[in-house]
């Protein structure tokens, strides 16, 4: 089952079991004289539009707790506890409003009114029909793939006996989801594969054309079966398949090496390793991006006036646009615009792509001002608007110098897989440009050990410490 139609039927489950819960519960509350006595017949109209309300209401939370993730791979029980926790958190929220609500009469036994008592009863009656519809779903879904419906296209790479083992086991849990078609051996690259089948298994290709092997047969699941030896090899395939789009696993002797990069988890009593560099929780991602489009809403609109006097004071000081745009490669390797006021000369990079550096010649009288006091990055708040970049992340690099360094630094298409960010923890740590291959290499680490500690908090104190930074003036000019 794709995606998109695990979502679709997720979504009409939700649709129905939560508002089907509404008018149950509305119905118990005010007809079925548990706690008031009717006065009027059913209103049908006014019933149904108020479902759709609340229905709404708990959509946002379901997506604020990562309710539509993808948990088919996951024990069942989680869901379970994620599910029962948003509504207990929804509750609680809906019995304060009970209590404090002016509007509310009071001529009820106070038993019977008691707002504990009826966010109880809300929170049985969505509770259970919520959590039967989901489980409804996953048994639907277990059995789907089990006949082979919905399975997504796998490799395998790594060595033969593994993974002819791996192989075995996987088609024993149908359920997993994993149709592996073949596999690439790792010490193929001086022989060519294609076609050529192992005992059980068909050799896709060489080691040196992964990529090409996942474009051409549309592989959406990477599994890694090597030796705990072959540290070089494993971070070498982390490195090459970060800025594709797949699903990326190893078998858990493994663990060891990837330094926190990885989650382990047991799928139906089958071990696996998920590589999976995002660990920032549900709702700290859903509190990133609003921090992200608040703050820098604020900025574009409070500080407008000094922004158009900047941006003044660059075509006053030197020939060329006040902003200027420039490639660079954003997360998952898409492509998007950078903004930012013009510090250099127009004429830059006419021969061709070069780090800044430190008292670069390049930079004008103005724009070594606003470059120390980091005002040229501004209009990168519009960049974060618009989603192409976050207030915290590694920042964005050029294509050309991706593709440059992505050959000399393993695993440095790995900071690809987060949103880039204005500021990161190098620049709150450290801060200067990169002018050479080891500056770009220290501040890898910084962008990795970012990545691996991910949270919300995180991000507030390299603002903070950023900030700090911008008022003591620390800045390359």
């Amino acid at each position: 089952m794709s995606r998109k139609k695990e979502l679709l039927l997720l979504f009409l489950g939700d649709f129905i079991t939560i508002n089907g819960a509404w008018i149950l519960y509305y119905w118990l509350r005010f007809y079925s004289g548990w706690f008031a006595k009717a006065t009027s017949e059913f209103d049908v109209p006014h019933v149904i539009e108020g479902s759709l309300f609340v229905f709404m209401f708990w959509m946002m939370a379901f997506i604020f707790f990562g309710l539509y993730r993808s948990w088919y791979v996951r024990p069942i029980f989680d869901e379970v506890v994620t599910v029962i926790k948003t509504f207990a958190f929804g509750t609680l929220a809906f019995m304060i409003i009970q209590l404090w609500n002016p509007f509310e009469s009071h001529d009820y036994t106070p038993i019977r009114n008691d707002p504990r008592i009826i966010g109880l009863l809300y929170f049985i009656v969505l509770s259970t029909l919520t959590i039967s519809g989901r489980l409804m779903v996953r048994y639907a879904q277990r059995r789907l793939l089990e006949s082979g419906i919905g399975q997504r296209t796998s490799l395998i790479i790594g060595n033969e006996g593994k993974a002819t083992e791996l192989s075995h086991n996987l088609a024993k849990a149908k359920r997993l989801g994993y149709n592996v078609i073949g596999f690439i051996p790792t010490n193929s690259t001086g022989s060519p594969a294609e076609h050529i089948s192992s005992a059980t298994l068909q050799v896709l290709g060489k080691y040196d054309e992964i990529e090409h092997v996942i474009d051409k047969r549309k592989i959406t699941e990477v599994l890694i079966a090597l030796d705990s030896g072959e540290h070089v090899t494993l971070l070498d395939i982390i490195g090459r398949l970060s800025a594709i789009n797949v699903g990326l696993k190893i078998v858990p002797d493994l663990y060891d090496i990837i330094s926190g990069q990885a989650r382990t988890r047991e799928i139906y009593g089958f071990p696996l390793i998920d590589i999976n560099p995002e660990i920032m929780r549900p709702w700290e991602e859903a509190a990133k991006r609003t921090m992200d489009i608040v703050t820098s809403a604020v900025i574009l609109i409070v500080g407008m006036p000094v922004w158009l006097l900047v941006a003044l004071g660059v075509k006053l000081t030197s020939r060329g646009p006040a902003i200027y745009s420039q490639g660079r490669m954003g997360k998952n390797g898409v492509p998007f615009k950078i903004y930012k006021f013009r510090s250099m000369t127009i004429d830059a990079e006419k021969d061709g792509p070069k780090w800044a550096q430190k008292n670069d010649p390049r930079v004008t009288t103005f724009g070594k001002f606003i470059r120390k006091v980091h005002l040229d990055e501004v209009p990168q708040f519009w960049n974060v608007l618009k989603g192409d970049m976050s207030l915290v992340g590694p920042r964005p690099e050029r294509e050309y110098f991706v593709e440059q360094l992505s050959k000399q630094i393993p695993y440095y298409r790995r900071r690809l897989k987060v949103r880039p960010g204005i500021t990161g923890l190098f620049q709150a740590m450290v801060y200067k440009y990169d002018e050479n291959l080891d500056d770009v290499r220290n501040k890898l680490k910084y962008d990795l050990l970012y990545i691996e500690s991910m949270s919300f908090r995180f991000d507030l104190k390299i603002l903070f410490r950023t900030s700090y930074m911008l008022f003591r003036g620390k800045g390359q000019a």
